[in-house]
């Protein structure tokens, strides 16, 4: 079977510590998934998108638990790779709204880490509209890396748009590092988002000059958490972030790529796609995990109304 959206990259075994408990001090811990690239796909699959992931996990109990989430998310993991000889990735980490956020990573040697081009088909993108990838898989390793290129060609035969997101995780390289790898990887896609902070890592003073190379939509996520969509022969648009309780922070990008995303598929401009993206965010950092608050469809739409102040009532009875 096809799928309108593909994304490929590192899924990992999430531990969970309890809320505000600092991770050092944790007794308990609740299980789920992470992953940039997993969590953009839950995201689209729980709004209506047919969605297939391609990555590659160890052949053990964290990689069993990571496919039976995704496909407890609606996604498609069935070209997933089962290593028998590399475990899969975890992440730890604690939960607060408040304070920094502290993240161990037990990655090293993972099954993700060895994505190779040679796993990678051409039928794995049949009749795909678009094509996600974010900056963490080419810096996993340089197979991973050649694996990332190797996306981007299939994307483009496959007549898919590409979208990227560098997603910046500073333990896994150098500012300089970051650079070489993913720098160049923008100017090949059709969508890239990164936040403002991203941009000045990558020596991109002025995101809109990426729009002459290459892509024909860039998205810009600022410090204040408003986000600005500028496009090829288009105006700028710049949105605010809906004002929230936040419960946990992280995921919060990866949940605003898949509701923008989500519009670019739909057909809406970039007004309507910044407020999705806005608001499938707001709902998922009320919430703990990464992917706990992502919305269907029509919890989606009942949010903006909420968030708008145009919804009858709150509470459904």
């Amino acid at each position: 079977m096809s799928a309108e959206v593909v994304v490929c990259g590192e899924a990992m075994l999430l531990m969970l510590a309890e809320p505000g408990v600092p991770l050092e001090h944790a007794l308990s811990f609740r299980r789920s998934i992470a992953g940039a690239e997993s969590n953009v796909a839950a995201g689209l699959a729980r709004l209506g998108h047919s969605v297939r992931w391609l990555g590659r996990v160890g052949d053990d109990p964290a990689g069993r638990a990571v496919l039976a989430q995704l496909r407890a998310q609606g996604v498609d993991s069935s070209y997933a790779v089962t290593d028998p000889k590399a475990p899969t990735g975890v992440l730890i980490r604690d939960s607060h709204p408040a304070r920094a956020i502290d993240v161990q990573y037990l990655r090293a040697g993972s099954a993700a880490s060895r994505l190779s081009p040679d796993e990678l088909e051409p039928d794995m993108f049949e009749g795909a509209r678009l094509v996600h990838i974010t900056g963490i898989t080419p810096m996993l390793s340089a197979s991973a890396n050649r694996a990332t290129w190797r996306l981007a060609e299939l994307a483009r035969a496959a007549g898919a748009k590409l979208s990227f997101d560098p997603n910046i995780r500073h333990k896994l390289g150098s500012p300089a590092r970051w650079r070489e790898v993913v720098g160049p990887l923008m100017a090949h896609a059709d969508v890239v988002l990164a936040g403002e902070d991203e941009w000045e890592l990558l020596g991109i003073t002025h995101p809109a000059s990426l729009l002459e190379a290459g892509p024909a939509t860039v998205v810009v996520k600022h410090r204040d958490k408003s986000a600005t969509c500028l496009t090829r022969g288009g105006d700028a648009c710049r949105r605010p972030a809906f004002d929230v309780p936040v419960a946990d922070p992280v995921g919060a990008g990866d949940a605003f790529a898949a509701g923008f995303l989500s519009g670019l598929l739909l057909g809406h401009g970039p007004d309507q796609c910044l407020r999705q993206g806005a608001a499938v965010a707001a709902l998922v950092v009320q919430c703990p995990t990464d992917t706990d608050g992502l919305p269907d469809r029509a919890g989606l739409a009942r949010a903006l109304d909420g968030f708008t102040g145009t919804g009858a009532e709150s509470v459904l009875r």
